[in-house]
């Protein structure tokens, strides 16, 4: 009896091991982690869609990387492999206190790039997600990547100085800047907003309000110590060191970062090109949508 009730047993367990093995789900993902760690509770929101030759995305103050939402798309059907990182503070990433500088930033995306082991990417960042490129790929000597794309780039410096009379900000501008996003944060965006595109109809109402739904997403503490690193930051030796081919696309209506900015990244960079958009302001991503991703797309594929 107890040798016909183990053979029961066994026969029972046989099943239902062939069962389970013939219903066992196939993944359905690439398998990879839409939150990365970089520092102890300090998760960063990563999206990472696409196979094939990697490009890097960095976002803008005070947006996401959901903003290149129709560069994830183009560039997937095109066959690569496209990794947006939200910076700490921002869209769906962790909004610590402490440090927001291009240090800081540098070394998160230092640990996200390893994480992944990504290899010969394309780097591309927009506005303070330009200068934390460059601050990136300065500081360690172009790891990950072997091209760099700016746009929009918050660069060389963002405020005007003795030595330095290009772009539209001064320091007690952005003060100014940092005062009303801690008294009134919706007048910010409101200010941010008129001055985005070129001019009223260049982005139309219905990316207005996806634009201002992402930006919403941000910590108010990060935003004002973004705008600190925006104001004090100089990049310049930055670029100096920099030698991998550069391209640089920028917006000559652009009434956040000057189109003088981009001349003067261009002056710095020994390997650098720069392609003006001339019915563009800030929104150059936007506004020039098919011009925005032909000319990126040419660049990564020489």
């Amino acid at each position: 009896m107890k040798n016909l009730i183990l053979a029961i047993v066994l026969f029972t367990t046989l099943i239902s091991s062939h069962v389970f093995s013939q219903t066992k789900r196939t993944p359905a993902s690439f398998g990879r982690e839409e939150y990365i760690e970089v520092e102890k509770n300090v998760r960063l929101h990563v999206t990472d869609f696409g196979e094939g030759e990697p490009i890097v995305l960095i976002h803008g103050w005070p947006l996401s990387d959901a903003m290149y939402e129709y560069q994830y798309a183009d560039f997937i059907q095109k066959g690569y492999r496209v990794i947006g990182i939200t910076l700490r503070g921002f869209g769906l990433s962790d909004k610590p206190g402490g440090k927001y500088n291009y240090d800081v930033f540098a070394d998160d995306i230092k640990v996200v790039l390893d994480k992944l082991e990504i290899r010969n990417a394309t780097i591309g960042g927009f506005s303070m997600g330009g200068a934390t490129v460059i601050h990136y790929v300065a500081k360690y000597n172009a790891a990950h990547v072997s091209k760099m794309a700016l746009f929009g780039a918050a660069a060389p410096i963002w405020t005007k100085r003795a030595d330095f009379n290009y772009g539209l900000w001064t320091k007690e501008d952005v003060d100014g800047l940092i005062n009303l996003n801690n008294t009134n944060r919706p007048e910010l965006f409101a200010t941010f907003g008129k001055i985005f595109p070129a001019n009223d109809t260049s982005v139309s109402q219905g990316h207005g309000a996806w634009l201002g739904n992402i930006q919403a997403q941000a910590s108010p503490y990060a935003m004002a110590e973004g705008l600190k690193t925006l104001r004090d930051s100089d990049l310049r030796n930055d670029l100096k060191k920099i030698t991998i081919p550069t391209l640089i696309l920028h917006g000559k209506l652009d009434k956040i970062c000057s189109y003088d900015l981009a001349e003067q990244m261009k002056a710095l960079l020994k390997n650098a090109t720069l392609v003006p958009f001339e019915k563009s302001g800030h929104a150059l991503f936007i506004e020039e949508l098919e011009k925005f991703n032909s000319e990126l797309f040419n660049f990564i594929k020489k």
